[in-house]
């Protein structure tokens, strides 16, 4: 069954190259997820007045990649206990968040969060909420790794694959 969910980890353009690797995942597309100002430009949302955050739209089949699957790798590539930071980034753009689509997955979503917050001392710090927007971001952020290779993430490629680089 197809299914959709948007998960905001910091830099978005990372996010996008580890998901878009994964089994099961169709189709991913980058924007701005939850904030209040009405299709906001990148400018407007790197200012951190916005309320938006840099977020990764994944849709994916869910026979093949469950959600507990795919939210597992989601906490392998954030630290979700830093608040308004991943990697160098530092903003509420840049802060962890699950926007749900489907109430349905809700009690899926705080079960795999709960059984994550085991592995820290810090609480986790991760938004869950529904997805209220989601605007997509600029041509040239969609898929930017694949065109900047060089580019800067928390998240980088490396012989063995995807993997933090904080980690």
């Amino acid at each position: 069954m197809e299914k959709s969910i948007v998960l905001a980890g910091g830099c978005f353009w990372g996010m996008q190259g580890y998901f878009d690797r994964l089994a099961g995942v169709s189709f991913t597309r980058v924007g701005y997820a939850n904030g209040t100002l009405p299709d906001p430009s990148y400018d407007q949302v790197k200012t951190g007045k916005t309320g938006h955050a840099e977020a990764l739209w994944v849709e994916y089949d869910d026979d093949t990649l469950p959600l507990s699957h795919l939210l597992a790798h989601y906490w392998r590539v954030v630290d979700p206990t830093l608040l308004n930071r991943q990697g160098n980034d530092r903003g509420t753009q840049y802060r962890t968040g699950i926007f749900y689509t489907d109430k349905t997955d809700l009690p899926g979503i705080r079960k795999s969060r709960d059984q994550e917050a085991m592995k820290y001392r810090d609480p986790i710090v991760t938004e869950i909420e529904e997805l209220r927007c989601f605007y997509d971001a600029e041509a040239y952020h969609q898929r930017y790794l694949e065109k900047n290779p060089g580019g800067y993430c928390h998240i980088h490629v490396t012989p063995g694959g995807w993997t933090p680089s904080d980690v």
